[in-house]
């Protein structure tokens, strides 16, 4: 088995809403540590004094980014597309390991699972 965790149909659903906020607090991150202006400055002041309020705004960043992957890790939910929202929650469907496979920006619930290494192109409707 390549989990630990293994999430029933309910329990993935009721961790949508944390996964969601982990996302974009992600994205949120993301896009402080990519933002030019801040890199800029950061990259100009640095050599004086560490770079100032620009420099908080990426430790910050990189601090908000790698608690939320940790959080997500720590859940044992499978990050696969950080702008769409699609993630893989390891869970059993018909007695075999697999993934419940949910994309936050496109979906409402989680209709549709696949193999462990199938990815997004091999998800199947969820039995029943």
């Amino acid at each position: 088995m390549r989990h630990d965790r293994h999430y029933t149909l309910e329990e993935a659903m009721a961790a949508r809403g944390a996964v969601a906020r982990m996302l974009a607090t992600m994205r949120e991150a993301r896009d402080q540590l990519t933002d030019e202006e801040a890199r800029e400055a950061l990259a100009e002041a640095s050599p004086g004094n560490g770079g100032g309020s620009p420099g908080r705004q990426v430790g910050e960043a990189f601090v908000a980014l790698r608690g939320a992957a940790a959080q997500l890790q720590a859940m044992e939910v499978v990050l696969r597309d950080l702008d769409r929202g699609l993630v893989d929650f390891p869970a059993f469907v018909d007695g075999r390991e697999a993934y419940l496979c949910w994309v936050e920006r496109e979906e409402d619930g989680i209709a549709y699972w696949h193999e462990l290494d199938a990815g997004y192109a091999g998800r199947r409707a969820l039995p029943g």
